[in-house]
């Protein structure tokens, strides 16, 4: 870590010692991350990674049996003793391996997840790839016949970043994979409707977590960074995404204790 010592004169002075990444916000995509990220940059005891994603345990350029950890490092500014240093890649929760390679990085790394609505999830993402303009399909299409596009590890290179609109939203599969690498302790569990609504109570859930103080003034209020809010999916589609999720859904909320009653998806699985 970043270490002071006395000089002749007597002033503090840092060593240039490797720093460890504390914490993750590892998931979910459209789920709020950004905006969680974008609090976080205000508190003292923290350092956010620049850019936000760093996109590291997911990169499948790198040669895994040796790392290069100090890239990953370099893309973090430096901080003094006690400041914690995380990164908010959402890609993690849904990556296959990446959460094995936090593990061999840091057995006793934090995650920060936050959960959305999966169809809520699907459909903002599905706004967000259309708008970018690499998604030309229909929503329906997508979530049905679209799927074979992510079905098997012989997918086109990139098909499981864009096209993975309904694979995210299987959490109940992610979180007991999560599970399995980390000790429950080592997870935050948080919805993301909660961040939007009462971001003061989350954030004070995320300092305590953390081992932080809470913040010394009330963060400037963000908007989530989520697309079409001001729309929904088709009632067909919902009521098909509802069907898929709810096994899933199930066991989600059996392993998470996050009340997901009042989720659009677990009232029209139950209908």
């Amino acid at each position: 870590m970043l270490s002071r010592a006395r000089g002749a004169a007597g002033r503090v002075t840092r060593t240039n010692r490797p720093l460890h990444v504390s914490f993750l916000i590892a998931g979910v995509q459209k789920g709020g991350t950004t905006a969680l990220d974008d609090y976080l940059r205000e508190h003292p005891g923290v350092r956010m990674c620049t850019p936000k994603e760093a996109h590291f345990f997911d990169d499948e350029s790198i040669d895994w049996r040796g790392p290069p950890y100090g890239r990953f490092h370099s893309m973090f500014e430096p901080a003094a003793d006690g400041v914690l240093r995380g990164e908010a890649t959402p890609i993690y929760l849904y990556w296959p391996e990446s959460l094995e390679r936090v593990r061999r990085y840091r057995p006793d790394m934090r995650l920060i997840l936050l959960f959305r609505d999966p169809v809520e999830r699907a459909w903002s993402h599905w706004k967000m790839e259309t708008d970018r303009g690499w998604e030309r399909e229909p929503f329906a299409w997508c979530v049905r016949e679209g799927r074979a596009r992510v079905a098997d590890a012989f997918a086109p290179p990139g098909a499981h970043r864009v096209f993975s609109y309904v694979e995210r939203g299987f959490y109940g599969a992610q979180l007991e994979r999560a599970l399995g690498l980390f000790g429950r302790d080592q997870l935050l569990l948080l919805r993301s409707e909660d961040l939007k609504r009462e971001p003061e109570d989350v954030l004070d859930r995320v300092t305590a977590f953390l081992g932080l103080p809470p913040f010394p003034e009330p963060p400037r209020r963000r908007e989530l960074n989520v697309a079409a809010e001001a729309s929904a999916p088709p009632e067909a589609d919902a009521d098909h995404l509802a069907a898929v999720y709810r096994d899933d859904l199930t066991r989600f909320a059996k392993l998470s204790g996050l009340d997901v009653s009042g989720w659009p998806t677990v009232l029209r699985g139950r209908g």
